[in-house]
């Protein structure tokens, strides 16, 4: 079943600044801020220095809503005027796979569907229309 439908926006960098000046313009509730340093190591893939204090995952409550964002990883590309995805939220894995799959007719998988620190099913596409939808199981 799907859970809900979010604005996520990518930052360049300055996603911690980002945090607070949203928190401040639209009154709302911080409900985590996560950087890639908080992360679990993997000793295949080394973090930069550069990466540790980044966001990876932060979420706003505005509202009856959520805003999400993480900055760009470094040496990704930012291109200002793509910086706002669709998190689609999802509360079992096998519903995430059959809209991950549908998503894909035309599109180009970002990120494969796979098991993250944050959810055991989560992943990234770019749908037919040149939209990016973040698909993220959350266990309940």
């Amino acid at each position: 079943m799907i859970l809900g439908a979010h604005a996520y926006l990518r930052m360049n960098g300055n996603g911690k600044e980002a945090v607070k000046f949203y928190e401040n313009a639209f009154e709302a509730e911080v409900l985590g801020v996560q950087t890639y340093g908080d992360l679990p190591e993997n000793p295949e893939f080394s973090l930069p220095a550069e990466a540790k204090d980044l966001v990876v995952h932060a979420q706003l409550k505005v509202g009856s809503t959520f805003l999400m964002l993480s900055d760009t990883f470094p040496g990704q590309p930012y291109e200002t005027g793509s910086q706002v995805d669709v998190a689609i939220t999802l509360n079992d894995v096998k519903t995430s796979k059959e809209v991950f799959e549908k998503l894909q007719e035309g599109g180009e998988v970002i990120m494969p569907l796979q098991e993250t620190p944050w959810s055991p099913s989560y992943g990234q596409i770019k749908d037919k229309f040149g939209v990016t939808w973040q698909i993220s199981t959350l266990e309940l």
